[in-house]
């Protein structure tokens, strides 16, 4: 039987069925054990870890679906009629990995219990895995968001580049095989403001449908969040599709840098998403919150000291909750040598400050739910550090 992968952004792209065979024969069993030091633990790797995605990315899709990993699954639905339906899995679920490389080779990160189970995979996996990421026609060096039926990217020129949103249509049951109708669009930033490249769209389901969420430039030193959503007119029809646009932005965030989406999650518990940003100030990062309500982004709170972005790494990460919990966000502090485990449910509170065998620097992934999850930290020395998130804070006092 040949492997096929299931995302269907694998079955449009043709070059990802050389990928899966070559990960099929790059698997090269698990590397050695993790080395314990203070309740964080470095994963003895072959390679220094240059580059790494974390769950929910393109990346992660493309290997969970792969089944090639024995990854654990949601349960199915129960065949009582009488039973509740499951709850729908999320990112965190559909692609519950994380994947790091670097010269020659890399690594799958999966949680199994308490226990971060590590396999190789080789150098040519990992090169048709981050090509990808990147569609045709998008933006050369950027990469995609991909959610279900939706994906969004930056395409055309890097000084004038659009946001790109292509949503796979339904179709019924052909009797013979056919083209999966997508809808597409471009969006433009709006007057005196340009897409940011160096920052990735992200997809988020905020007001119980789906949304995509940009950065955008200008004018003068000044970044913004923009929202990218479907309006539909208030006499439509109840079944009108809409058609997609920006309909709401932040105030312009001033900074040294661009600003940057640190998480979208339900921070608070109650159901609703939120949006964390950094944007940086003097002296370091100000994480901010961010509520969508009433067609606007409102800022809920803020607070300085955590690492100001410096380009398109995912330096923090969402820690989802337990089923009706609210998420957490794991990011560097400002100093990059402690990583703070963040509560936003009413205002931004640490729980935890936890020192590193090293500056953050790679990227900052997390697998699994609550206190039971595990952070990974790319180190600046190439090392991966796990930290669980229930650890207590290690600083000396």
């Amino acid at each position: 039987m040949r492997p096929s992968f299931a995302s269907p952004s694998a079955r449009r792209d043709g070059g990802r069925a050389g990928l899966l065979a070559a990960l099929l024969l790059a698997l090269a069993g698990p590397a050695a054990a993790a080395e314990t030091a203070g309740g964080v633990a470095i994963v003895d790797l072959p390679f220094p870890v240059k580059a790494m995605r974390g769950p929910g990315s393109e990346v992660a899709l493309a290997v969970s679906t792969s089944g090639l990993l024995p990854i654990a699954r949601p349960k199915p639905a129960s065949a009582d009629p009488k039973a509740a339906p499951p709850p729908e899995p999320d990112a965190f679920e559909v692609a519950p990995v994380a994947v790091v490389w670097g010269e020659g080779g890399g690594a799958v990160l999966s949680l199994d219990g308490d226990t971060v189970k590590t396999t190789l995979i080789g150098a040519e996996a990992v090169e048709g895995l981050v090509a990808s990421e990147m569609p045709r026609g998008a933006v050369p060096g950027t990469r995609r968001a991909l959610s279900g039926p939706l994906s969004a990217y930056l395409s055309g020129a890097a000084d004038a580049a659009g946001l790109t949103i292509r949503e796979r249509q339904p179709v019924g049951t052909p009797s013979e095989p056919t083209a999966v109708p997508v809808a597409s669009v471009t969006l433009t930033p709006g007057p005196g403001a340009a897409f940011a490249t160096v920052r990735r769209p992200r997809i988020a389901t905020l007001d119980g449908k789906p949304a995509v969420l940009a950065v955008t430039a200008g004018p003068g030193a000044a970044s913004a969040l923009v929202l990218a959503a479907k309006d539909v007119a208030k006499d439509a029809p109840k079944d009108a599709a809409g058609a997609w646009s920006l309909v709401a932005r932040t105030p312009p965030q001033a900074g040294g840098t661009l600003l940057a989406i640190a998480g979208i999650a339900d921070f608070s518990g109650g159901g609703r998403p939120q949006v964390a940003t950094i944007r940086e100030a003097d002296g370091g990062g100000v994480l901010q919150l961010w509520s969508y309500a009433g067609g606007a982004l409102t800022l809920a709170a803020e607070a300085p000291g955590y690492a100001g972005p410096s380009a398109d790494l995912d330096l923090a990460a969402v820690i989802p909750g337990e089923r009706g919990k609210p998420a957490t966000l794991a990011l560097p502090a400002a100093d990059r040598g402690t990583l703070a485990i963040v509560s936003l449910t009413g205002g931004i509170e640490e729980r935890t400050r936890i020192l590193l065998p090293g500056p953050a620097a790679l990227g900052v992934a997390a697998l699994g739910r609550g206190g039971r999850a595990r952070v990974l930290v790319g180190l600046a020395d190439g090392r991966l550090a796990i930290v669980p998130a229930n650890l207590p804070g290690n600083l000396p006092r």
